[in-house]
């Protein structure tokens, strides 16, 4: 089992370096940041609960150069997005985004995708709302496709370009992990066409999950493929749900910390993850 951190980082909280230096001195595996490139003011409700977003949600720092600060202070944890919204960022510029991240970390890096819930912010960055899983999925495929070609090229309905060249290439071989956020019906179509792993959020009980898990699996061996990794983002800290979700088959578990907390806090659900950590390897 892997044991790592999900969170927002903001310019109010512990700072990138900072926290991925006591993540990895603790001995976790990880360090997940979420992504919002701002918040609609006008957008009523923006949150999926009804409720207005945190303030973590409009503070956040861009995700790449809060992971490019996490790397240069860290040697073995995983630095991933957690996740990043694909429908918001032009394809050719995530592609060297990621490859270059994974370039500075050593080949540490794992792509977390998705197309995220604000429609009023997909609108602002010119995404229809009702495309946004085409569009992410040909913006994901052109971005394979220059990580794994010396002259990229890609003709689809929203990603259109000719021979391309662009490094660096990923460090990682064929290319880096492409790990495909969502819960929704049609997420492992996604995770089975251009992802590498799945990350979830723990929507209802786990066994719910469990059952998702295990239709990819099926799916998976019917496709010729070996079993498909599974992060899980915002895991459970109860031992008995961590205990049957690991039998169930997922290995890595990423638990959301609260970016408002200060810097005690912080330290201490570190801490507390650690311990629990320790438990479970033990």
């Amino acid at each position: 089992m892997k044991f790592g951190v999900s969170t927002f980082v903001t310019d109010e909280g512990l700072q990138p370096a900072r926290l991925a230096r006591a993540v990895e001195e603790r001995g976790l595996d990880s360090l997940f940041v979420a992504e919002h490139t701002h918040i609609p003011v006008s957008e009523q409700p923006p949150d999926p609960s009804g409720d207005l977003p945190a303030r973590d949600y409009y503070r956040t720092l861009d995700p790449f150069v809060a992971l490019a600060a996490a790397a240069v202070v860290t040697e073995r944890i995983v630095l991933a997005t957690g996740i990043s919204l694909v429908v918001q960022r032009d394809p050719i510029t995530l592609a060297k985004e990621a490859a270059s991240l994974d370039h500075l970390s050593g080949g540490r890096f794992q792509l977390g995708v998705g197309a995220g819930w604000n429609r009023q912010e997909m609108r602002n960055h010119g995404t229809d709302p009702r495309r946004r899983m085409a569009l992410m999925r040909e913006r994901m495929l052109a971005v394979k496709e220059i990580w794994i070609s010396e002259q990229a090229e890609f003709h689809g309905e929203f990603v259109d370009f000719g021979p391309v060249f662009s490094w660096p290439k990923p460090v990682q071989r064929p290319h880096l992990p492409i790990l495909v956020g969502g819960n929704g019906p049609t997420v492992i179509d996604r995770v089975l066409e251009y992802g590498d792993g799945w990350a979830p959020n723990l929507v209802g009980t786990p066994q719910d999950l469990l059952a998702q898990v295990a239709e990819l699996r099926r799916r998976a061996a019917e496709r010729g493929r070996g079993p498909v990794p599974v992060t899980l983002i915002g895991a459970p800290l109860d031992e008995r749900d961590l205990a049957t979700l690991a039998e169930g088959g997922i290995e890595h578990f990423a638990f959301f910390r609260d970016a408002g907390a200060t810097e005690t806090d912080a330290l201490l659900f570190l801490d507390r993850l650690a311990a629990l950590a320790e438990k479970f390897r033990g």
